[in-house]
């Protein structure tokens, strides 16, 4: 576990996510834990909306499915945003 925390690389990674710094990398991870978290939030949002009319499992399964849909633009455009603010 010292070795992954005491690794040069894997420093940098971090404190270049930390500081806001708008690369590829952190635009993947960014990505990846907005997406993580839509499809979370759509499953419970879809078992709460439709849970009792077309069961729980279905209502999670299409909420968790068509969550990603508007938060991958809307983050990708984010960045994008942010990343021209910064370099003016």
């Amino acid at each position: 576990m010292t070795d992954i925390l005491t690794n040069s690389t894997l420093g940098d990674f971090l404190t270049s996510l930390a500081s806001g710094e708008i690369n590829l990398i952190t635009v993947i991870v960014w990505l990846l834990i907005a997406a993580a978290i839509s499809i979370v939030g759509g499953a419970i949002g879809g078992m709460l909306l439709a849970g009792k009319d077309i069961g729980y499992q279905l209502s999670a399964m299409l909420g968790g499915l068509f969550a990603p849909v508007g938060v991958i633009p809307a983050i990708l455009l984010g960045l994008f945003l942010l990343n021209l603010l910064l370099k003016v």
